[in-house]
C-alpha cells in the first residue's frame, strides 16, 4: 500500500472511531436537528412584499388545510431547539411498587384525547396481543399502577458505523432495554379500559435526584436518551424531537421504543422487545395496529472535500441511514397517515426500508423523497428495493413514535 493510500486509511479509520465515540457520548446526534433540513421558506421568497403582509395560514381557519398545526398539543414545542416540553406522570411497577416516570401522547379514547390535547389513535386497541399493552390500575391518587414490564436506563448507547458503507452499523448498543414485558402502551383497566401511548422515560429513580436536571445537563444512564430536560417538582419533562415528512409535509414527531436492538440504539430509543406481539404487514387493513413508516438506506449524503473529510456544503437532497450515521443529521424518515391529513394514524410504525438501486444511482434518479406514494410508485418501477435488492415490505421492526407537529 503507498504511503498516500495508508494515510487516506489511517484517517477514515481515525474518522469511523471518532464518530463512534461522538454517537456514544452525545446520544441525541442521529435525531435532535434543528431541522434546517424540513423547515419550509417563508412566502415572502420572491414576493414584492415582506412576510408580515402575509395573512394566516389556512390550516388557522381548519387544521387539514396548509399551514403549520401542532398535533400533541398537551405541551410546548421549541422549534429552534427541536424539543418539546410535556407533562410529566409518575407511576408504580409490579409488587415491589418500584418508581416510574412517563408521559402520555396517545389514547383510543377520542373524549380524552381532544381533553388533554393529545393524538386520538383508536388502531392501538388491535395491539392488545400477547405483551403488546401492559395494564395498569389508576390509584386514588392519579397515579398509575402498572403489573409488569420495567425499563434499564443504564446502558451506555453506542453506535459504530460499518466500514464499507455506515449503514448497517457494525455495532450498536441501545441506551435503554426494556424488560421482556415492557411496552410503551398501557389499558387502564378501571378508567374505561381505553388504550394510552405512555412511553417511559426514568425508572427506578426517586423525585429528588431527578429534580437535580431541573437545569438540564441530565445523566442518560438514569433517564431515557431523548430526554433534555427533567423535574418532577415541575411535574415537566423536555424531549427532542425528531424531523421527517408525511405525505410531502414536513413534519416533527417523538421516537421512544423500537423492537428492535440496532433500530432502537440508531434512534436513541429503548429497546421494547414485547412489541414483537404486534402484528406487522398488513397496514391499513382490518385489526391492523400499525401504519407504515418508509426509510431509506442509502440516499444521498453530504460531499466530503478532501481527504480530512471536510464538508463543503449541506446536500439539499441529504436523506438516509447512511447520512445520518455520518453524523449528518437526521434520518429524514417518511411516515404514512397522520392526523389531519389521513384516517389510518397509529403511533405504532412498521418499518419499510428502500434502496436505491444501482442503477437508479448512475441515471442520477436519487433523491429526496417525502411521501409514501412517491416511494411506492419507485418501488413499483423498479429504482427502490428492499435491504440487498430484495423484495421491499415490512422489515418487521415497529418503532413507536408519536407524532408532534406538522409544518405544512
Amino acid at each position: 500500500m503507498s504511503s498516500l493510500r495508508q494515510r487516506a486509511f489511517g484517517l477514515m479509520q481515525a474518522k469511523r472511531a471518532v464518530l463512534a465515540v461522538l454517537l456514544a457520548q452525545a446520544p441525541l446526534a442521529l435525531a435532535q436537528e434543528a431541522d434546517d433540513d424540513v423547515q419550509p421558506s417563508p412566502p415572502s421568497i420572491g414576493a414584492d412584499i415582506p412576510v408580515t403582509y402575509f395573512g394566516p395560514p389556512p390550516s388557522s381557519v381548519e387544521p387539514e388545510l396548509i399551514g403549520p398545526h401542532q398535533l400533541l398539543r398537551s405541551g410546548t414545542i421549541d422549534q429552534e431547539a427541536g424539543t418539546i416540553e410535556l407533562p410529566l406522570y409518575r407511576g408504580q411497577v409490579g409488587p415491589q411498587q418500584a418508581p416510574v416516570w412517563f408521559i402520555l401522547t396517545d389514547t383510543t379514547d377520542a373524549a380524552n384525547a381532544q381533553a388533554l390535547g393529545l393524538n386520538h389513535a383508536p388502531k392501538l386497541d388491535y395491539a392488545d396481543t400477547c405483551r403488546g399493552v401492559r395494564d395498569a390500575v389508576m390509584e386514588q391518587d392519579a397515579t398509575l399502577t402498572f403489573d409488569r414490564g420495567t425499563v434499564d436506563f443504564s446502558p451506555n448507547r453506542s453506535v459504530t458505523p460499518g466500514d464499507e458503507s455506515p449503514f448497517p452499523p457494525q455495532a450498536f448498543t441501545p441506551g435503554s432495554v426494556g424488560d421482556d414485558f415492557y411496552s410503551p402502551l398501557v389499558r387502564i383497566l378501571n378508567a374505561g379500559n381505553h388504550v394510552y401511548n405512555a412511553p417511559v422515560v426514568a425508572s427506578a429513580v426517586d423525585s429528588a435526584t431527578l429534580d437535580s436536571f431541573c437545569d438540564g445537563d441530565v445523566d442518560h444512564s438514569l433517564v431515557h436518551d431523548k430526554v433534555v430536560r427533567i423535574c418532577p417538582s415541575e411535574g415537566t419533562v423536555t424531549l427532542a424531537l425528531t424531523p421527517g415528512f408525511s405525505f410531502a409535509k414536513p413534519v416533527l414527531y417523538l421516537s421512544f421504543d423500537a423492537n428492535d436492538p440496532m433500530a432502537a440504539a440508531m434512534e436513541g430509543a429503548t429497546y421494547a422487545p414485547a412489541l414483537n406481539d404486534v402484528a406487522v404487514g398488513r397496514d391499513d387493513s382490518a385489526f391492523s395496529a400499525v401504519e407504515r413508516i418508509f426509510a431509506i438506506a442509502n440516499g444521498p449524503t453530504n460531499l466530503p472535500t478532501s481527504e480530512t473529510g471536510g464538508v463543503a456544503e449541506v446536500h439539499p437532497q441529504r436523506q438516509g441511514f447512511n447520512s445520518a450515521l455520518r453524523g449528518e443529521g437526521g434520518p429524514l424518515n417518511v411516515l404514512g397517515g397522520i392526523p389531519t391529513v389521513a384516517t389510518d394514524y397509529s403511533p405504532l410504525w412498521d418499518l419499510n426500508l428502500g434502496m436505491w438501486t444501482t442503477n437508479a444511482i448512475e441515471a442520477g434518479y436519487r433523491a429526496r423523497v417525502t411521501e409514501e406514494f412517491q416511494i411506492l410508485g419507485l418501488v413499483q418501477s423498479g429504482h427502490l428495493t428492499g435491504p440487498g435488492g430484495g423484495a421491499f415490505g415490512s422489515t418487521g421492526i415497529i418503532v413507536n413514535c408519536p407524532i408532534v407537529h406538522r409544518f405544512l
